[in-house]
């Protein structure tokens, strides 16, 4: 099982709808990038598809992070913007990604009624 499969419980995408009876907490921003690599990812397929799934790893681990450190139990991702970067003085691009979502917890459970 993958990374990305085995967070899928946790963190729904656009139009995967967070349980029903879900209680938001907040919404949160999270920016994260992928590796700086040499050249230009203009027009480098591969190498394009190498940063954006490297990316998406990243944004995947430090979403389960934020999870946990802001205490909710799982997130939905409601808007996301990618782009690619250039620094040209190194001669290095790389890509990175702005995700806002909204935290999410389960219901707390009621204590079970007195006989």
């Amino acid at each position: 099982m993958s990374i990305r499969e085995a967070l899928r419980k946790v963190i729904y995408w656009h139009r995967e709808l967070p349980p029903y009876d879900a209680e938001m907490i907040g919404e949160h921003v999270l920016e994260a990038t992928s590796s700086r690599r040499p050249g230009s990812l203009a027009h480098r397929d591969e190498l394009w598809e190498l940063a954006y799934h490297e990316l998406m790893d990243n944004t995947l681990a430090r979403m389960t992070q934020e999870i946990e450190r802001l205490g909710g139990d799982f997130v939905h991702v409601l808007d996301e913007s990618i782009d690619s970067r250039h620094d040209d003085a190194t001669g290095e691009a790389w890509l990175h990604g702005r995700f806002t979502y909204a935290l999410y917890r389960h219901p707390p459970t009621s204590p079970p009624a007195a006989n």
